[in-house]
């Protein structure tokens, strides 16, 4: 940990896909699609391991292992992804629950992602979701990408913040270090090993639940 004590945090910074939503299975079968669009196979669970770093990542090892152009495989993905409905990419057991507590706490929830506006509605509408967030940056907003702490910083000026009271949720280690990068709490999601120092770690949301209860100050 950064400190020794826990500050009153009073806002969430959540990433979208793998952490508010389980979209890992979505993604995965748009990229097999796509790769079988070209000609290829691949192992799901070494397309996984791609994503689960970056989808930039993914998608140049993807063309690499193809010997296509990036843009091939980008375009394709995205079609096949698009394609996808909210049904199939759930928010995980207790997020809502997560940002109801906040919200009702006199909390704020806000998201910066990577992906596209409409992708990020589709999914807050798609779960009645839209009403617990504040506001959001995506990848419409002209900031780079994580691990850069630039969206994150800029999102805390827009709202006035105080980044050592903000805790961001994410389930990469690029996400994570954008967090502590802008000053702020950080608490990765999921069984993943991070090799990176971190406040507070989670494996359900159950667990960040319990954790709002006793330590959130909105």
């Amino acid at each position: 940990m950064r400190r020794e004590r826990w500050p009153l945090v009073n806002s969430l910074i959540w990433d979208a896909g793998g952490t508010l939503f389980d979209t890992y299975p979505a993604v995965v079968e748009a990229a097999l699609v796509a790769v079988a669009q070209l000609g290829g196979r691949a192992d799901p669970g070494w397309v996984l391991s791609l994503f689960r770093q970056s989808t930039v990542h993914a998608v140049a090892s993807l063309a690499r292992s193809l010997a296509v152009d990036q843009t091939e495989i980008a375009t394709r993905f995205e079609a096949a992804y698009d394609a996808v409905g909210a049904a199939e990419q759930p928010p995980f057991p207790y997020v809502r629950d997560c940002c109801r507590f906040v919200a009702e706490a006199g909390g704020r929830n806000y998201i910066v992602t990577h992906r596209d506006l409409a992708s990020l509605e589709r999914l807050l509408d798609g779960h009645r979701m839209r009403g617990y967030f504040a506001d959001w940056i995506t990848k419409a907003d002209p900031f780079p990408r994580k691990p850069d702490s630039a969206s994150l910083t800029a999102l805390a000026k827009r709202h006035e913040l105080d980044p050592a009271r903000c805790l961001a949720i994410a389930d990469r280690d690029l996400d994570v270090v954008a967090g502590d990068r802008a000053g702020m709490w950080t608490c990765p999601y999921g069984a993943a090993e991070h090799t990176i120092p971190v406040n507070l770690r989670i494996t359900g949301f159950d667990h960040l639940l319990d954790w709002l209860r006793r330590n959130f100050h909105g």
